[in-house]
């Protein structure tokens, strides 16, 4: 069946192979006896056994590896798991993990993979809370880091004891991306291990795997569930390095619930229809932006004014729908542009189908002062645009009656 030819992951860069949509809603599949067309939702936390001899030949075969069931809940789901190979079909990984969360992927990858005593690097822009868990928590393991902002050069940074970079592109909110190729190359040389957060990105925008990294995170509660009604994580990759994870996060216990895992298998069969639409109305809101008197600056990896653009053409099928911008006046300016708007929710997340707007400034930062923001890069007149799916001229005709109001 074509269900089963596109099932396997692992799967490498062909013109042969399926396109992301059809991927997004076959990759992975299995069949399931209850001959439904969806998967179905399995809400057990154990598993039952017929006899001891049925025990027995399940025990084997786990041990072998023969089969993916499981015993407990904690240890996987059938639903959690058809996500996860829906999951890594997408990402062209030999396999992938589900978790309760974004920071939940990152803090259980870090945590099985960085030894005691160990040297993380973090690239300039990774989100606060993942920063705040190396910086705060692994030291206490004897984990040390390093904050690498990009310009100095990788030989400056690395350490005989540096065991894993943790890199985020496109970044928050200035949408900075880097050259992974160069990085993954660098890291590998040296026996580094190479985690992307790709979250802003989505597979179908960026695949770090193939371009050499070795793990890849997302935030599936963005982009990939896109409908701000679940939280989840993922981490794919090599099954080696995965399998870590996943032996970590059965004694850790930060698991996916099957609930969730059905409703980001239903938002995953949407993703390419979704993305094509964010990637439009972010490149259109974008230019529309930047030649418009009010606005000061726009980031945006589309647009050729953006540091990172060339790097973005060359490693990325499209930018995704999150524009970064500064209103010219300060933060009161800023408020009444931000409340002018009709169709964006005032609202902190993502990659959704509703468009969100936020301003950093008091989202994020509103305990710091006007100064102490501004050392960190974030502007009072800095707003963060999440642009959903609605019509692109609808987007720029409310867009354009709130800038003559800030």
């Amino acid at each position: 069946m074509f269900a089963q030819t596109i099932s396997l992951v692992a799967v490498t860069e062909s013109e042969t192979l399926p396109g992301v949509s059809t991927m997004a809603v076959h990759g992975g599949r299995q069949p399931n006896p209850y001959r439904a067309v969806s998967e179905p939702l399995v809400m057990s936390a154990p598993a039952v056994f017929q006899s001891t001899v049925d025990l027995m030949a399940f025990v084997q075969a786990r041990r072998q590896g023969l089969t993916e069931q499981v015993e407990y809940g904690r240890y996987g789901n059938p639903t959690v798991q058809e996500a996860e190979r829906r999951l890594a079909a997408l990402e062209g990984a030999e396999d992938a993990l589900l978790l309760a969360s974004g920071m939940a992927a990152i803090t259980t990858t870090l945590l099985a993979l960085v030894p005691s005593g160990g040297h993380v690097i973090l690239t300039e822009g990774v989100y606060r809370r993942t920063r705040q868990f190396v910086v705060d928590f692994l030291s206490r393991l004897g984990v040390t880091v390093t904050l690498w902002d990009w310009k100095t050069p990788l030989e400056a940074v690395f350490r005989s004891e540096t065991a894993l970079v943790l890199a985020e592109t496109p970044t928050n909110p200035y949408l900075r991306v880097l050259d992974l190729e160069v990085l993954a190359q660098y890291a590998r040389e040296r026996g580094v291990l190479t985690v992307v957060d790709a979250t802003f990105a989505t597979p179908v925008n960026l695949r770090p795997l193939a371009l050499g990294i070795d793990l890849v995170v997302h935030s599936a509660t963005k982009y990939l569930g896109g409908h701000h009604d679940l939280l989840a994580g993922v981490v794919a990759g090599e099954k080696a390095l995965v399998q870590r994870v996943r032996e970590a996060l059965g004694v850790w216990g930060g698991v996916c619930a099957p609930q969730t895992a059905s409703l980001l298998s239903r938002g995953l069969r949407t993703l390419g229809l979704r993305m094509a639409q964010h990637n439009r109305n972010g490149q259109v809101v974008a230019e529309f932006l930047e030649a418009h008197p009010v606005v000061e600056r726009v980031w945006y990896p589309g647009l050729p004014s953006h540091p990172d653009h060339e790097v973005a053409r060359r490693q990325m099928k499209g930018f995704g729908g999150v524009v970064s911008f500064t209103v010219r006046g300060g933060l009161e300016a800023t408020a009444r542009f931000v409340d002018a708007l009709q169709i964006p929710l005032l609202a902190a997340s993502l990659g959704g189908v509703e468009s969100l707007v936020t301003l950093p400034a008091l989202a994020s930062y509103y305990h710091l002062s006007s100064t102490e923001r501004l050392a960190l890069g974030i502007p009072d007149n800095l707003v963060r645009l999440s642009l959903g799916v609605e019509d692109t001229a609808d987007l720029l005709t409310d867009l354009a009656q709130a800038l003559k109001v800030g």
